[in-house]
């Protein structure tokens, strides 16, 4: 990130401007001339203090994102923030990737909104596919604990808590009936782990690597203004970044788009409340803060460390850097002063950890002062690197890389500010196994104002190179050293976007999942092979299908020629079932061959404006789900779609026709020339033409046709009176839905024609549903309505109007709050029959 340096501060002067500032796009990073006083800011608020906070919660957007902003910005605590999985079973309001594909845009917006809040992040979800994931709404702390594996759930957060030895920990959410098991989960562990945290007994293979029991202070939970042990003044004003700390918390929830979070907060006191819940030091009723008893200065500790035996030295020490904290302070917005003064501050830490480590202290007390005395060197560095107005970068001559590939990639130094620096030192780091040669020198005498070292090197991607796993560390990062009033100082650089080992030919099948109607066993199966070339030039490769033993592809194999990197080909098959296919799921894999080497996967691009460019790969398969299926011949289909399902997509490979309708269709179009209407999930909040042309559905419905509505929740603008006779939304919505995907469901009407035509349902179709059965259920409806189903979860009432259809003139209305949008994509066979049979009415 480039710094300017200015004599005027950064200000957010209206929530307007605040939300203006966040539709610009953040990568590439655009130039802002009145960011680097704020930057320097942040940068050396952190070392006024030794404290530090821990917020857990469960998924992204979970973090307290104003209580973050006031103790990071604010007070300059050295915070993190714990979040379990990475939202893979959410829904998604910026496109339609869903899973895995999901889990990774949640989890690079949570990263961009933890840089707003500045505050370090972890996630117990390490990778891909990884056990603590998000499978979707769950009402137990149990279920979500059993599913996740608590050891494993358990083990790391009680080593996050070892590594990074917070004073105060905050859970995000209460373990209440009325909160998502998943928030009940991270509450229990994390109460529990106050205590297992510093007992040498928990755990203990992770003492044998180095790390050491950590007993935090204090433990807060959320409350309310009538029982409270701290408030926090989340609605304070700050000057230096010109917004409240709400409104701060708030851009960086603006980051979370997929889940359309972030709100608009004038100006003016609010707060956020925390209980005491557990304490190792002696505490009040009312506290005036989280630290309250708790060493929070330099001075504080020094305190500590003076009353025990050889600890007069490293207090000493102690003190001294409370007066270059003060001094770093005193020197702002000054760039050359605070540099001088921070540069000062780094030698009196390494000298105080110097001290440390000779002292007599017990291991304990050295353990303690040398992490903190580390925070503080971490810290010193990002604010060298502000104050100098010191630009780092790594530039890799391309992101995408193959096995075996050797690239270029260059490392600079450019200095902005006023003041010279010595022995600058650029240093790239590749992983294990890569190798990295300079080009030229690496080490420069001198760097001044406005001048740019550089250094290129070549660098050589492994032949047996892993494929990119998304979150990991970044692959290739640089460090630059420099020297500056008898300091050395390092700045660490990662690229703007993820640097990638790709597949050598990325492959995409169309379609990558469909049914085998098994009514019909030896209808074809067209299937395109897209292949783009990610090796660095001209090349050719073999594609061909691997398919399930007895069945047949025509061609065998399809030789390509690529001219160039970045080239892509298609290739067309046709597959065939084995004449004896049963019932069943099946794969077709594509493969590119090429020199001796195989490519068997694909590489989804994820590119969006504030969380720039990263990459999904995934196997290149074909999910193929063989079963029984009537679909009526001729059937027209009008789909309004909200852009949250692709549900009309296999509407067509099922043989429907299907139109995706326009606002024009919807407002003036012809409808009746459709058997039935669809409105995907949610889109009379975000098809703005629907409700002014509500009347025309009905009219449509009213004249002989049948229109489908999925579920909508409440701000959906959803209102009664939208359905033929009123249907209303149960609330809160937590408690209207079921999400055991196992649960036993009830056909309340067996010989309705949505059980019986043209599919016959039976208890079968409800077997192997996933993640949900229902969301938003309804809670009151009109008795014209027939009650299709009764469901629910385990030892609570059942839903009787998930599922409900009436007849409205000539025509059938029918709403339902099943999960279609998951069960459809998964192939899940009796979902499939059954809203065959919905689209069917009237047939």
């Amino acid at each position: 990130m480039r710094k300017g340096k200015l004599a005027k501060l950064y200000t957010l002067t209206t929530a307007a401007a605040l939300v203006g500032s966040l539709i610009l796009p953040v990568a590439p990073q655009t130039a802002h001339a009145d960011r680097g006083v704020v930057d320097l800011w942040k940068a050396i608020k952190p070392l006024t203090t030794i404290a530090s906070a821990m917020n857990t919660g469960a998924h992204p957007d979970d973090e307290h994102s104003s209580t973050l902003a006031y103790l990071s910005l604010g007070r300059g605590v050295d915070t993190s923030s714990i979040i379990a999985n990475r939202g893979e079973g959410g829904q998604n309001e910026i496109g339609s990737e869903l899973g895995n594909a999901l889990g990774i845009i949640r989890t690079r917006e949570l990263q961009e909104a933890s840089k707003i809040t500045n505050i370090h992040l972890e996630n117990l979800s390490e990778k891909i596919n990884d056990p603590i994931f998000d499978f979707g709404f769950s009402k137990s702390p149990d279920e979500t604990l059993e599913k996740w594996g608590e050891e494993v759930a358990y083990e790391r957060l009680i080593r996050k808590i070892r590594t990074l030895r917070p004073d105060v920990v905050i859970p995000a959410f209460l373990n209440e009936p009325s909160t998502h098991g998943h928030h009940r989960a991270i509450n229990v562990i994390t109460v529990r782990a106050y205590k297992d945290a510093a007992d040498p007994t928990v755990f203990p293979e992770q003492l044998k690597e180095g790390l050491t029991p950590w007993q935090v202070k204090k433990l807060y939970l959320p409350a309310k203004e009538n029982d409270y042990t701290v408030s926090v003044p989340v609605g304070a004003y700050d000057e230096v970044y010109g917004a409240s700390y709400v409104q701060l918390g708030e851009e960086s929830r603006f980051m979370h788009k997929s889940q359309g979070m972030g709100r608009l907060y004038d100006e003016g006191p609010s707060f956020s409340y925390y209980k005491l819940d557990q304490s190792v030091v002696k505490g009040k009723s009312k506290e005036t803060d989280f630290f309250d008893g708790v060493a929070y200065t330099f001075t504080d500790l020094a305190k500590d460390v003076a009353s025990q035996s050889g600890g007069d030295k490293v207090a000493s020490d102690l003190q001294k850097l409370q007066k270059d904290a003060d001094e770093v302070i005193a020197a702002y917005p000054r760039f050359g002063t605070v540099a001088k003064e921070v540069h000062d501050m780094i030698a009196d830490v390494e000298k105080a950890t110097a001290d440390v480590q000779a002292s007599k202290l017990s291991a304990d007390t050295k353990t303690d002062l040398l992490h903190r005395l580390g925070v503080k060197a971490a810290q010193l560095n990002k604010a060298s690197t502000e104050s100098l107005s010191l630009v780092t970068k790594v530039k890799p001559e391309t992101g995408e890389l193959v096995a075996g590939q050797t690239t270029k990639v260059t490392v600079t130094a450019y200095n902005g500010g006023q003041v010279k620096l010595g022995k600058v030192d650029l240093k790239l780091n590749v992983p294990k196994g890569w190798k990295a040669t300079p080009q030229g020198t690496t080490s420069f005498n001198q760097l001044s104002y406005n001048q740019t070292v550089k250094t290129t090197y070549n660098v050589s991607v492994p032949a047996d190179a892993a494929l990119f796993q998304p979150y990991a560390a970044p692959s290739l990062t640089a460090d630059v050293s420099y020297s500056f009033s008898g300091a050395t100082a390092t700045s660490h650089a990662v690229p703007t976007d993820a640097i990638a080992v790709l597949p050598a030919f990325a492959l995409t099948l169309s379609p990558n999942a469909t049914v085998l109607n098994t009514l019909k066993p030896q209808e074809p199966i067209p299937v395109k092979v897209t292949v783009k070339n990610y090796n660095p030039g001209a090349t050719q490769a073999n594609i061909s299908l691997d398919v399930p033993k007895g069945w047949t592809v025509e061609p065998k194999a399809t030789p390509l020629d690529f001219a160039a990197k970045g080239e892509t080909k298609s290739v067309a098959f046709t597959v065939k079932a084995a004449s004896s296919v049963k019932p069943d799921s099946y794969k077709v894999t594509a493969v590119a061959s090429s020199g001796g080497t195989e490519s068997k996967h694909g590489a989804q691009v994820i590119r969006y404006a504030h969380i720039g460019t990263t990459y999904f790969v995934q196997p290149a398969e074909l999910s193929i789900q063989a079963f029984d299926l009537q679909v009526p011949e001729g059937l027209k289909v009008g789909y309004v779609s909200s852009g949250f399902d692709n549900i009309d997509q296999y509407l067509q490979q099922l043989g429907v026709q299907v139109t995706n309708l326009t606002a024009k269709d919807i407002e003036s179009g012809d409808l009746s020339q459709y058997n039935t209407i669809v409105l995907g999930i949610r889109a009379y909040g975000f098809r703005p033409e629907l409700i002014p042309s509500n009347a025309r559905l009905l009219k449509y419905v009213e004249n002989g046709g049948n229109l489908v509505v999925q579920y909508h929740k409440p701000e959906d603008k959803w209102k009664p009176e939208l359905a033929p006779y009123p249907i209303k939304i149960g609330e809160p919505l937590i408690q209207w839905r079921v999400t055991d995907e196992n649960s036993k469901v009830t056909m309340l009407t067996p010989d309705h024609p949505l059980f019986n035509s043209p599919n016959k349902i039976t208890d079968q179709d409800w077997n192997n549903w996933i993640q949900d059965r229902s969301a938003y259920n309804p809670a009151q409806w009109g008795k014209e309505y027939t009650e299709l189903i009764s469901n629910g979860d385990a030892g609570e009432k059942e839903f009787t109007g998930t599922f409900l259809s009436a007849k409205y003139g000539k025509g059938t209305y029918t709403y339902s709050s099943l999960v279609w949008y998951r069960e459809i994509p998964a192939l899940v066979p009796g979902a499939i029959r059954l809203f065959v049979n919905m689209v069917s009415l009237h047939q």
